[in-house]
């Protein structure tokens, strides 16, 4: 299994409608693509002097050969579309986790 970790530090101006956005709009524009299996929205706690607010989505698919498709299928697209919507306003960075063992 393999979580695809987007980590993007939002400014304060726009953070509650960017949220409202990826909650309702892609987010969902990325399941939709069918090679994710669930998502995960977390806040980072203690970031508030930074000018914004820091948060962590997770998307898991079952194998890279899934994650590759998305990349070159649909990321340029959905990127392109939240770096128009929000430019300027935010950072981010991607990293790939490969899971070991999952407990529930």
């Amino acid at each position: 299994m393999i979580i695809y970790n987007v980590t993007i530090n939002i400014d304060n101006s726009v953070q509650d409608e960017w949220l409202r956005w990826m909650k309702d709009k892609h987010i969902p524009d990325v399941l939709k693509t069918g090679l994710f299996t669930r998502n995960t929205i977390l806040k980072v706690l203690g970031d508030e002097d930074s000018g914004g607010h820091t948060y962590s989505i997770q998307y898991t698919c079952a194998s890279m050969d899934d994650f590759n498709r998305y990349e070159n299928e649909y990321a340029p697209a959905l990127r392109a579309e939240h770096d128009k919507k929000y430019k300027d306003k935010f950072v981010a960075f991607r990293t790939m986790l490969e899971v070991i063992q999952w407990t529930e």
